[in-house]
C-alpha cells in the first residue's frame, strides 16, 4: 500500500508540474567583498525565487575553478570572474576544457591604485610614479624599514600577481614593499593612516564599498598598451614573475559569474538563472558598502536587494 501510495505521489507532482526534488547549488564565496555580495545575491534568488537549496563554500579562484570543472557539485558557480586578470582560468576550462560558461552580461571594472585624497593634496601626488618620490616613500613607511608599505591585493588573487609585477615594472621597488594581506587588514589600514595623517597606498578598484568608506583618490598610470601588458599567471608558467611584464594601465574588465556546465543536467532553472544574471556596478559597489562599512550580514544585504528589486528579478527569471 504505501509503494502504491509513493506511486501516485510521483505522478500527481508529474502531473502539475512540481519538481520532486528541490534543486541545489553549492556557491563558491572568494575574499573580496563584492564576491560575497553577489554570491549571497544569487543565494537568495536561488532560495526564495526558485525554491532551491544552497551551500556556501569559500574558496581562491583555483579551487573554484577546479571544482566547476570537475562538475561533481562541490562548487557550482564562480560569482566574480574578472577578465583578463582570470583569464588564465577561463582560457583552461571555457575556451579548452569547455566545462565552464560565463555569463553574457558582465558589468565593468576599473584598477589601479590609490591614496587618500588629503594624502595626495598634502604630497601633491597625482600619479603612480609619485610614490616613487623619497619623500612620498618615507611618509608610507609605517615600520621603519626604509620602504613605504603598498598593499597589492590578497593571497591567491590573479590581480595581486599583477601589481607584484607592476610594482617592479613602474620602477618602485627601491622605494616600496609590495604587501600581500586579507582585504580586512587593508581597509583596516586605511582607516587608521587617515586618523593618523600618514601616508598609504594601496589597490584600489572599482566597483568597491572603499569609495562609499573613505575620501580616496586614484592614481594616474600610464594609458593601457597591449605591448607593455604582457602578463602570465603561476597557473600559466612556473616563471611568471620574470616573464611577465606589465608597465601600464590595466585595460577595463569584464566582470561576470561562471558556472559549471554539468548544473544544468542537475539544476536546469538555476542554469538558466545564471545565464540571465545581472548586476551593475554601482549595485555591486553599494552591496558591498553595507557589508564593509556598516557591518552588516550579506545575507540579510542580499535579501533586502532582492526584495527592492523584484522587477529585475524576475525578468532574470523570465517571468
Amino acid at each position: 500500500m504505501t509503494t502504491k501510495r509513493n506511486l501516485m505521489a510521483a505522478a500527481l507532482v508529474s502531473v502539475i508540474g512540481v519538481p520532486a526534488f528541490a534543486e541545489n547549488v553549492n556557491i563558491g564565496v572568494p575574499s573580496w567583498t563584492g564576491a560575497q555580495a553577489i554570491a549571497y545575491v544569487l543565494g537568495e534568488v536561488v532560495t526564495t525565487r526558485i525554491g532551491g537549496t544552497v551551500d556556501y563554500v569559500p574558496g581562491n579562484n583555483a579551487t573554484i575553478f577546479q571544482a566547476m570543472d570537475q562538475g561533481e557539485g562541490d562548487i557550482d558557480v564562480h560569482p566574480d570572474v574578472w577578465l583578463p586578470n582570470q583569464e588564465s582560468f577561463t582560457k583552461q576550462y571555457v575556451d579548452e576544457a569547455g566545462t565552464v560558461t560565463l555569463s553574457s552580461n558582465p558589468y565593468q571594472g576599473n584598477q589601479g591604485f590609490c591614496v587618500s585624497k588629503d594624502f595626495a593634496a598634502a604630497n601633491s601626488i597625482t600619479d603612480i610614479a609619485d610614490l616613487g618620490r623619497p619623500d612620498v616613500a618615507a611618509l608610507m613607511d609605517s615600520d621603519g624599514d626604509g620602504l613605504g608599505e603598498m598593499w597589492i591585493g590578497a593571497p591567491g588573487w590573479a590581480s595581486a600577481n599583477v601589481n607584484e609585477v607592476k610594482v617592479r615594472d613602474y620602477g618602485l621597488l627601491d622605494f616600496l614593499e609590495p604587501i600581500r594581506a586579507e582585504e580586512a587588514v587593508k581597509t583596516a589600514r586605511i582607516k587608521d593612516s587617515i586618523a593618523k595623517g600618514e601616508g598609504y597606498a594601496f589597490y584600489c578598484y572599482e566597483p568597491h564599498a572603499v569609495w562609499y568608506m573613505f575620501d580616496v583618490t586614484m592614481l594616474t598610470e600610464p594609458a593601457y598598451d597591449p605591448e607593455k601588458y604582457v602578463m602570465f599567471q603561476p597557473s600559466d608558467d612556473a616563471d611568471w614573475y620574470e616573464k611577465s611584464m606589465v608597465a601600464s594601465k590595466d585595460d577595463l574588465k569584464q566582470v561576470q559569474i561562471a558556472w559549471s556546465n554539468s548544473l544544468e543536467g542537475r539544476s536546469p532553472a538555476i542554469a538558466e538563472f545564471f545565464a540571465n544574471f545581472e548586476l551593475t556596478a554601482d549595485d555591486v559597489s553599494s552591496l558591498a558598502f553595507e557589508i564593509s562599512a556598516n557591518g552588516r550580514e550579506p545575507a540579510d544585504v542580499a535579501a533586502e536587494w532582492v526584495a527592492a528589486n523584484s522587477d529585475r528579478v524576475d525578468a532574470m527569471l523570465g517571468l
